[in-house]
Formats: C-alpha cells, sequence, structure tokens
C-alpha cells in the first residue's frame, strides 16, 4: 500500500479522523509520519462491515510437540469504535464449546468475555490480566483485539526492503497502561499497506515475541486477509500458528450476536 504524500491525501485523512472522532492533534498529524502511516493503513481496511472465517490453531512447545485446534471467528464492524469479535472452539473435545468475545474500543480499556462451558459461566477478562496467554497460545488477549489506531503512539523508523517488498518501518507505543508491552516494531508494506512482521517487547525492553503474516488474499476487491499468522516465543521457544480459511464477508451480522447472553448460546 503506497503512501501518497499529496494534499488530497491529507486531507482525506483529516476528514476521516473528523468523522470517528479521533483526538489527534494537528502538530501530531503534520510532523508524525508514522502515525501517517497508522492512519493510512487503518482507513484502507475500513468498511468491509462484517467477516467470518474458521482457523486452524497449531500450538508448538520448545520441545517441538504439536497439538492442533479448530476455531471460528465472526468479526463485526462498529462505526466510531472498534470491532466486536467472538472467537468459538470446536476441538480438541477439552476446550469444546468454550467462547470468547472482544468488544474493542479507541479511547477505553476493552472488553472481553470467556465463557467456559464446563462451568456453564462467563468469566470477565480484567484489564490486568490482557497481557496474559490466550488460551494456553502464544498470543496475549490483548493481541486478539483489533488494533486500533488510537491505542497508540507512533514513531517513523525507516524503509526497509525484505521479501522482495518495500516497507515501511514503524514503532508503536501502547497508551494502555496495563499492556504487556513497552514497545512494537511494525513493518508494513509499502505497495498495499499490508502488515507482514510485528516484534513486540515486553515492559523491560527485551524482545519478547515476533509474529509473522504471509499468504494474504483480497476480498471484494479491496480488504485484505493473511491466511498465515505465526507468533513465536524468543524467550520460552514456543509458538502459534493460525492458518485462516473459508473468509465470508456480507453475512448481515447484528450487534444482538455479540452480547453476553449470545455467547452463551453458541454453539
Amino acid at each position: 500500500m503506497t503512501l501518497k504524500f499529496s494534499i488530497l491525501t491529507l486531507i482525506v485523512v483529516l476528514l476521516s479522523l473528523v468523522t470517528s472522532t479521533t483526538v489527534f492533534s494537528n502538530s501530531e498529524l503534520y510532523n508524525n509520519r508514522g502515525l501517517e502511516i497508522a492512519i493510512e493503513a487503518d482507513r484502507r481496511d475500513t468498511g468491509f462491515g462484517d467477516s467470518s472465517a474458521s482457523i486452524q490453531m497449531i500450538l508448538r512447545n520448545r520441545h517441538g510437540e504439536v497439538s492442533h485446534r479448530e476455531l471460528r471467528n465472526k468479526t463485526l464492524e462498529v462505526e466510531n469504535d472498534g470491532d466486536k469479535v467472538i472467537i468459538i472452539f470446536d476441538t480438541p473435545r477439552d476446550v469444546r464449546g468454550t467462547a470468547f468475545m472482544s468488544f474493542t474500543h479507541k479511547f477505553e480499556p476493552d472488553d472481553q468475555w470467556l465463557y467456559l462451558p464446563a462451568l456453564k459461566r462467563i468469566k470477565r477478562i480484567a484489564s490486568r490480566n490482557k497481557s496474559g496467554p490466550f488460551m494456553g497460545s502464544e498470543f496475549a488477549y490483548e493481541d486478539i483485539s483489533s488494533q486500533e489506531v488510537e491505542k497508540y503512539r507512533y514513531k517513523y523508523i525507516k524503509n526497509e526492503t525484505f521479501d522482495g517488498r518495500k516497507h515501511f518501518l514503524i514503532e508503536r507505543y501502547p497508551l494502555d497502561q496495563k499492556s504487556g508491552y513497552v514497545r512494537q516494531k511494525v513493518w508494513i508494506d509499502q505497495s498495499e499497506y499490508r502488515i507482514w512482521k510485528i516484534d513486540f517487547y515486553n515492559q523491560t525492553d527485551t524482545l519478547l515475541k515476533t509474529l509473522n503474516f504471509d499468504d494474504y488474499q483480497q476480498y471484494l476487491g479491496r480488504y485484505w486477509r493473511a491466511n498465515i499468522m505465526e507468533m513465536k516465543n524468543h524467550l520460552t521457544g514456543k509458538s502459534t500458528l493460525l492458518k485462516w480459511r473459508d473468509f465470508h464477508f456480507n453475512n448481515g451480522f447484528t450487534e444482538q450476536e455479540f452480547t453476553r447472553h449470545a455467547l452463551k448460546k453458541i454453539r
């Protein structure tokens, strides 16, 4: 996704910020190239409405032993706020029926719940626990939320080429004081503004994890989705691979399908 430094592009960005009640200052908009890149990437992925997909989760421990899980994902885009996401576990049997729901917010802490069928109860994920592992994977609960532009501050680092692609390398710094990360390095390609790699640094500024994206496919003539996402933990030697498939858009999802009451009834 190539960034166009033109007056027209800047006007479009400013208008999109106004309509989404974003509160970046004029100095940030004009002087922070990292923010401009993040805004453009977000703009290009806005307007898809809703989506569904199937996911194979492959967990690998430090000894190379592997376990598999099958999941389903439902996403609902919310105007002037973050996305709503539901993830349902279908296999193996010990986690079947477990469902996770996340309401991402631009300016407030995210709301997240986990339905545990064995206990027939819904557990709210407290903000202080968002950095914890999601269902034993190398993804944290905060990684599962949609990464809204307003949740970070940004810094442009440089342009960098790898795998035959030209990228912007930016850093983003979580505004949430309870985040498990002090900063993240993000590589975004210059042709389509897709994220290809994220390095996560923990609170001691040590490289904790790396998330790689691959095998992007385009939908509705505009929206890109990666079929492969792999999170590697550099401190434990563990990894989690997500293989996405069967993407569908315009499912007609409604707000009523993304409520705590509905979470218990999901099959």
